[in-house]
């Protein structure tokens, strides 16, 4: 069977696969390059990045594909403005944001023709986003990695979300093959967003032993943190996390003020990329919860023919 044909506006990607945006530079220009070229949506995490450096990577993506290029801005960001702006003034192609709702958002997006897709939680702010002039929504449950917004399961949240809306529900929340894409399509998403299986990928930008952790894993070695953010995250237990769950993580040196609110319980941007650059031990390693589940380290277009050959398997078999 094939794919259902994921329409957000004008945007029609090969694939209904969007790979996720992950901060603090885990998806950068070469893997959201990579997931175009391969027929799905590849997406910039934007968040903390400086101005300059979002431009830097929206261009550099778009010297190396000619498919859909998306980026993801946390609404928690102090730079949340700017930075919707510049990727708007670079002829981004859609823009996804969580950790917090914006309604300006949806004005630029009027006044730029830029399609806007909230990360939702709920049907409640799904029909919220859809009134107010969202393109799409991806509706993220419990199994996700990183921030979450709820703690329900995508298989709880899907079904609500799409009988809620007309516009296209994008299901994310622990969805690392072919067997997970077709049995979210079978609930009502028009398609997926993947992340912690676009880690494992030869284009992703972290280092390898963070790489390794996500390779090493088992699914008790997945916990759920505290982060300054306010809001839990879903990582793999280290060291650090091991603080966090005591209560000892070290409080920050300085503040940049990155976010709007910030509890300076540690400072999530230095764990984080800490964590991107090998210091595994002294950083937060965000992750799905099925992260046991994958096996290897494969170049974007291998996890792409995977995942085509799993999806149809899953729905002729």
């Amino acid at each position: 069977m094939k794919f259902p044909e994921l329409k957000i506006r004008h945007l029609v990607p090969k694939y209904p696969i969007i790979q996720g945006g992950m901060a603090l530079r885990v998806s950068t220009a070469p893997l959201a390059a990579a997931v175009a070229n391969a027929g799905g949506i590849g997406v910039i995490g934007a968040s903390a990045m400086s101005i300059n450096e979002l431009r830097n990577e929206i261009r550099t993506a778009r010297k190396n594909t000619k498919g859909i290029i998306g980026v993801n801005i946390m609404f928690a960001v102090r730079q949340f403005a700017a930075l919707v702006q510049s990727a708007i003034e670079e002829k981004i192609d859609l823009i996804f944001t969580g950790a917090g709702y914006s309604r300006d958002i949806f004005r630029w997006s009027q006044e730029s023709g830029v399609p806007i897709v909230p990360i939702v939680s709920s049907s409640k702010l799904a029909r919220i986003a859809e009134k107010q002039g969202a393109a799409a929504v991806v509706a993220e449950g419990v199994e996700a990695g990183g921030h979450l917004g709820t703690n329900r399961s995508i298989d709880e949240i899907l079904p609500e979300i799409v009988s809620a809306v007309k516009i296209p529900v994008i299901a994310a929340g622990g969805i690392v093959d072919g067997k997970g894409i077709a049995k979210v399509i079978r609930m009502g998403a028009s398609g997926v967003q993947m992340a912690t299986r676009f880690v494992l990928s030869v284009e992703c930008a972290v280092a390898e032993a963070f790489k390794q952790m996500y390779l090493k894993a088992t699914a008790d070695d997945v916990v759920i943190i505290s982060s300054p953010v306010g809001m839990p995250g879903r990582a793999l237990r280290n060291a650090f996390a091991d603080k966090i769950l005591k209560g000892d993580a070290p409080e920050p040196d300085g503040c940049d003020g990155c976010l709007k609110n910030c509890s300076q319980e540690y400072c999530i941007v230095k764990a984080l990329e800490n964590s991107r650059i090998g210091q595994v031990d002294d950083g937060v390693v965000f992750v799905g919860q099925n992260v046991h589940q994958i096996k290897n380290i494969l170049p974007v277009q291998t996890i792409f023919n995977k995942l085509i050959d799993e999806y149809e398997q899953e729905h002729d078999g």
